[in-house]
């Protein structure tokens, strides 16, 4: 884990959830009535703006205390957990209501962005964002008998 999460993580005192502790995590804060808030990092040393997603997310906790609950996903999952979030660009912050993300914020963005785009988010009338289509295959190669 890099310098910038460990500083985070301590600095905020955020959870580090995985592929494997997510669900626990999200059903905890669904019972507690309130949405989670999700940071894909990315590889810091590559992406400069996870530095600045990283100072911003405490603040937006602090904005929306009470209906927020922030955690990290832990860098060697993210991978794995991308598709699920609807996270495919890093930095990412994510808007989990229950199990489902409803907003997506890519990379860094203007202060009066986050905030009108996340109280959307935590519009209980806000959508779940809708799952990729399956791809459809079909067969193409026939044999002559």
């Amino acid at each position: 884990m890099s310098p910038l999460l460990r500083r985070l993580i301590e600095r905020a005192r955020l959870p580090i959830v995985d592929d494997i502790s997510l669900d626990d995590f999200l059903d905890n804060a669904s019972r507690e009535r309130v949405q989670v808030l999700l940071f894909l990092s990315g590889d810091s040393a590559n992406r400069p703006e996870t530095g600045d997603v990283a100072v911003v997310l405490p603040e937006l906790l602090s904005h929306f205390s009470g209906r927020l609950r922030g955690a990290v996903i832990a860098p060697e999952t993210e991978e794995r957990l991308r598709a699920r979030l609807h996270a495919y660009v890093s930095p990412s912050l994510v808007v989990v209501r229950g199990r489902e993300p409803v907003g997506v914020l890519p990379k860094i963005r203007d202060w009066a962005d986050y905030i009108a785009k996340i109280e959307s988010f935590l519009d209980l009338e806000a959508p779940a964002i809708a799952g990729p289509k399956r791809p459809q295959v079909e067969n193409v190669c026939s044999r002559g008998a």
